[in-house]
Order: structure tokens, then sequence, then C-alpha cells
């Protein structure tokens, strides 16, 4: 391949035409080479993605190639599934200057109730722990033995117990969403990026604390509010609060849906 530069362009700039070689094979003589101009495939792929073909994140915009960024507008968000609760979500990176001034992460609530990392009490009743490890002499309690396979009816006006490990849990329960800044601890950078939740509605909620369904999703969304490179260190706590919706006292922190 080689290039040879023409004349310069009115704007002063010296354009370089690309030329490469190739060897004919439909010819009988090997030899015979032939010449293809792809100047303008060139300059056609550098009006989409930039002059530089770089796709590092924090130079997506510099070369125009946004449309490598992951996340970079809510219709297109990165994507992260949440099954147990409660759960920690953590996000380090950065966003703005070069790159995609915005990041969005779409979470998808998926909650299994049979596996949770945390005893969710009903009103009126309160957690208990049911231990097969051996007995402590030592402890006030005495050692109970439990029968799976008698007493089946009342006997003495009691019911017998139905053990498990399933949360119950209603079709209008919710679960908390609970979105934390945790900053760098420069305030040049801290004091120009939002962190914001929005709802399955991509509307933005006013809170840093939010009550979606089960089987719901929501979005965090990471904004740079400043021409420079901004670090960010957050935190989403999923689950740590079950509720039915009678039971949440401030109605403002429920995602509004439209429909509903």
């Amino acid at each position: 391949m080689y290039s040879s530069p023409t004349a310069p362009s009115s704007s002063g700039a010296a354009q370089t035409n690309v030329t490469v070689l190739r060897r004919d094979t439909s010819a009988k003589d090997p030899a015979i080479v032939s010449s293809v101009d792809v100047t303008e495939d060139i300059l056609r792929q550098h009006l989409i993605y930039g002059s530089s073909d770089s796709t590092a994140p924090h130079n997506l915009a510099a070369s125009r190639s946004l449309n490598f960024a992951t996340g970079a507008s809510i219709q297109r968000p990165e994507k992260q599934v949440v099954t147990i609760i409660p759960q920690t979500l953590k996000y380090q990176g950065s966003t703005g200057l070069f790159g995609a001034e915005n990041h969005f992460v779409r979470v998808d609530c998926k909650v299994n109730l049979s596996v949770t990392l945390k005893c969710f009490e009903e009103p009126f009743w309160e957690c208990a722990r049911i231990s097969n490890e051996p007995f402590d002499p030592s402890s006030v309690y005495e050692a109970a033995v439990i029968d799976y396979y008698k007493d089946f009816g009342i006997v003495n006006d009691y019911e017998p117990a139905n053990i498990t490990s399933r949360v119950r849990a209603t079709t209008n329960s919710y679960i908390s969403v609970d979105l934390s800044n945790l900053k760098t601890g420069n305030k040049y950078i801290d004091s120009w990026l939002d962190v914001r939740l929005y709802t399955s509605e991509r509307e933005e909620h006013p809170y840093d604390k939010m009550y979606v369904r089960l089987n719901d999703f929501f979005y965090i969304g990471f904004h740079a509010r400043n021409t420079r490179r901004l670090e960010y260190n957050v935190e989403a706590l999923v689950g740590d609060e079950l509720l039915p919706a009678t039971a949440i006292e401030d109605r403002r922190f429920i995602a509004r849906r439209i429909n509903q």
C-alpha cells in the first residue's frame, strides 16, 4: 500500500489519497497487479467514527465514537439483574470530558423469595432462627425437638406449624432501593457529579430512596455537570426492606407508574 499527497485544499490542509495494490488472480500472468483507490471509504469511515478511530471510553466524544459508549443514554442502558435480596450494587468509574457525559444502568428486579440474605419480619411477628447445631447446655433456653411427621392436627388448641425458608409476600409487595453517593473525597469533583434514580417509566425520581415491585425495574443515572473528567463512587442497596403497599408510610417514595 502506498499514499500520494495531492495539492492542498482550500483550508490549507493537504489531503492524502490512499491506493491499495493487489495481485490480479484472474490474469494469466501472476505478476500483473491492479490498484484500488480506497480514499473515499476511509474518509467515510472517519466521518462516522472519527479520524482517531479510538474506542477508549474517555475519548469517545473527541473521536466522534459515542455509538461505542455503554449506557450513554437511558434508551440503551447498561443492564444488571438482582435476584436475591438484600444486595448492594457498587459503581466506581468516571464520566464527562471527551467521553459520554451521562451513564445509565438499568437494574432488573427478579427477586426469588425462596432464598434471602436477611430475615424479613411481618407485622406482629418476630424472626426466629432454627439451627441444627449442638445444643449448649449452659444456655438459659431448653432444647426443642421438631418432628415434621407428627401432630398434623390441632393439639391442645395449638395448630401445626408450616416451616419454610420462603418469605411470604403479597402481589402488592414492594422492596426498597437506597441510593448513596459515597463521593471521592475531592469536593471539586463531587460537587459537579449528580446521581439520580429513575422509574421504569424513565422519569426522574426526586429522592434517593424508592420502593419498587418485586418484578419491576429502575434506572440509575450518572451525570457530569462540568466540562471535565469526573470520578464517581456510588452504592445502591436493593431489597433492605420488604413491605406491603399498606405498610409504606411515606407514599412519595413509591416509584410512580403512569398506568397505576
